[in-house]
């Protein structure tokens, strides 16, 4: 029974690991923050998002996401600031990550290029009282909670226009796990892997009333195979957006957002499990809230499409 509680111990942390180091979410198309630290301030006003996300519906230890993001422009317009709280729960760990970011702009044809930096620290906390143990004398348990603070840095770049958009991100570059030698490469300083994101968009008008946006989403890590998000929206009027899209092996999403007014959007998106896992879940759901503020919101306000 020991070597079986080992091997589903291990077996959790590869997966945590490999798979949900970086949080997944549904709807960042709508705020590049999550993906790119080059987004910062890439729009004329400051934003505030607010996501939470149950993932994996009635599995049990599936992962639950609650992220607060702020980002803005520096008053002269060539700087971006921001920052990240995000708060992640994968069975019996917690993953919490506190992160500022940067980015510097410059025009570059009829857009801008900019270049973002990210940087913080993220703990991680595992509670190993809440598995179930039928060898209470096994030293692996013995010591109930372990934690762990890595101090982490992250960049990107991100180029957009009114109506394209394109970056390239390594959001974890370097970490540091103070039981390791530093090391330029992560994977000798800590147990972060890189993961590596290409993602980019075009918004097509068909009228004045429908416009349409296709994306794409590359997410890469070296000992996993390539993975991918397709995904539509369609706006309609500027205030209603209707998506759907594709994440290779995994889900296939839904998503619905609501322009209420020129500062709040809300929005909802569920995921319906097309992997193995779709037999012991019943999809995945994530409520979205953005408030903009700041003077430019009334007098230059423009939809917001990414």
């Amino acid at each position: 029974m020991k070597k079986l509680i080992l091997a589903f111990l291990i077996f959790s942390a590869v997966v945590e690991v490999q798979a949900q180091q970086d949080i997944m979410l549904s709807q960042y198309m709508f705020n590049g923050l999550f993906i790119n630290p080059g987004y910062a301030g890439s729009h004329k006003y400051y934003s505030a998002s607010l996501i939470h996300r149950r993932q994996w519906e009635g599995f049990n230890g599936a992962p639950k996401t609650s992220i607060v993001a702020l980002d803005g422009p520096v008053k002269d317009r060539h700087m971006g600031i921001g920052g990240i709280i995000a708060h992640d729960r994968i069975g019996v760990t917690k993953q919490t990550d506190i992160l500022a970011t940067y980015s510097y702009y410059i025009k570059l044809g009829p857009g801008k290029l900019s270049f973002g930096a990210k940087g913080g620290v993220s703990n991680y906390t595992s509670t190993v009282s809440s598995l179930t143990v039928w060898d209470q004398d096994d030293q692996v348990f013995a010591n109930d909670k372990r934690s762990a603070w890595l101090p982490k840095f992250g960049a990107g770049a991100y180029y957009y226009t009114n109506k394209l958009y394109a970056g390239i991100a390594i959001p974890t570059l370097l970490a540091y796990d103070s039981k390791n030698n530093f090391n330029l490469d992560v994977t000798k300083s800590s147990f972060v892997r890189r993961h590596y994101f290409i993602n980019a968009g075009y918004v097509f008008s068909v009228n004045d009333q429908i416009k349409i946006k296709p994306s794409v989403l590359l997410k890469y890590q070296k000992a996993a195979p390539l993975e991918g998000d397709i995904n539509v929206n369609v706006f309609l009027n500027d205030i209603i957006c209707l998506g759907v899209s594709y994440r290779t092996g995994d889900a296939i999403l839904a998503l619905l957002e609501y322009q209420i007014n020129n500062r709040i959007r809300v929005g909802y998106s569920f995921d319906y499990t097309t992997s193995k896992l779709s037999k012991f879940n019943s999809g995945s759901h994530e409520i979205m809230i953005s408030y903009d503020f700041g003077e430019d919101v009334i007098k230059i306000k423009t939809p917001r499409y990414f």
